[in-house]
């Protein structure tokens, strides 16, 4: 490749992938900046000047990066760093991208829910879906292996983020389906007719028995590399902590872990993130209240760690619109309202209550249950 052909290369994918949500958060993007902001200055090859000078900005559009690599198919930094060493072997050598996998502890799961994570590293994730409780009481009895553990009570949304966080984290190659099948929805069930038959054209989850098993924010392409990576294990039914935990340590002593960068070379497709729909964070209270609009309606999650409250707004096919976050319920309601993302007064009205509950769970410290969802 010609000096001034990579250098155009170069500036491209850099350009490109610091204009992407996932690549913003990325390790092996960051890293890849960083090492080439300290090598290109003395490389003494005057073509790179040019780069030099725009490197600032793209490092400017990084955020904390939450993840080492994703295992993308497309790796902006790594074909950058690889059109870089081409052509200039001999003056410059930009360190490969980490491929490690150990993700940040406040970057995974990438998809906010009532989860507990007790070793993101681990190989097992657990779904308890109906049986709440049964998620604390897995988590007592601390068998090895376990990665994260929660509900999945619909077999739309709650399948949704179950398939966007395993495939963010390569290192859980099973999950466990347990505890009690909520009624009419059969999220167990349909999990298990995910991974046997995947979805068809339209979203839907073939051969599932519940009411409404469309899936609407993952792509076939994700679907299929979870059916790639995990092994769903069957224990519907069972809501025995001690014979749930003995199945967690049984297979994470089957499973074979590898953190070579070998394991994300060729997935099948780079895995699309939360972070594809716009996520609003409320900053300041909007000056005015205007009319309200029909718009859907919203799942709300208070984060306590992080003091913010996250609330998610879908579609009625049940389609993700966007997340909004914010510290206090007053800001998240009135930004709400301003952009019209409420339906009718009774809703407006609903939202207001169950936003100061979330908050005051924070403030107190007890579990919030949104009343209705």
């Amino acid at each position: 490749m010609e000096k001034n052909d990579a250098i155009q290369k170069i500036r491209a994918e850099l350009e490109s992938g610091t204009l992407l949500a996932k690549c913003k958060k990325c390790g092996c993007m960051k890293d890849t900046l960083n090492d080439l902001a300290a090598l290109l200055p003395n490389s003494g090859e005057n073509n790179v000047h040019g780069l030099a000078q725009e490197l600032e900005v793209w490092i400017g559009r990084m955020e904390p990066a939450q993840y080492a690599c994703l295992g993308c198919a497309h790796c902006y930094p790594a074909v950058a760093a690889n059109a870089l060493e081409n052509a200039f072997p001999s003056a410059i050598q930009v360190p490969s991208p980490s491929c490690d996998f150990r993700l940040s502890t406040t970057g995974w799961p990438l998809v906010v829910g009532e989860y507990i994570v007790p070793d993101q590293t681990a190989p097992v994730a657990v779904s308890t879906l109906a049986s709440v409780e049964l998620t604390k009481l897995l988590v007592s009895h601390n068998p090895r292996g376990l990665a994260i553990v929660g509900k999945t009570e619909t077999e739309n949304i709650g399948i949704d983020k179950i398939v966007k966080n395993i495939i963010t984290n390569p290192s859980i190659k099973y999950l466990i389906v347990s505890g009690t099948e909520p009624h009419g929805h059969e999220s167990g069930k349909t999990l298990l007719a995910l991974s046997q038959h995947g979805i068809d054209d339209k979203g839907r989850v073939i051969g599932s028995p519940g009411k409404h098993p469309i899936l609407r924010n993952v792509s076939w392409e994700e679907v299929e590399i979870f059916r790639e990576q995990v092994r769903v294990i069957d224990m519907v039914g069972c809501s025995d902590p001690k014979v749930i935990s003995l199945q967690v340590e049984a297979l994470a002593s089957e499973a074979e872990i590898s953190y070579e960068c070998t394991d994300c070379l060729e997935p099948s497709s780079p895995p699309v993130l939360i972070s594809a729909v716009p996520t609003v964070t409320v900053t300041n209270e909007p000056e005015q209240v205007v009319k309200m609009d029909k718009a859907g309606y919203f799942v709300i999650v208070p984060l306590a760690e992080k003091e913010l409250i996250n609330v998610e707004h879908y579609a009625y096919d049940n389609t993700l619109l966007r997340v909004i976050e914010g510290s206090t319920a007053q800001t998240l309601y009135k930004t709400i309202i301003d952009n019209g993302w409420v339906t009718e007064l009774s809703h407006a009205a609903y939202l207001g209550k169950e936003l100061t509950k979330a908050a005051l769970s924070i403030q107190f410290g007890f579990k919030y249950v949104q009343d209705g969802a």
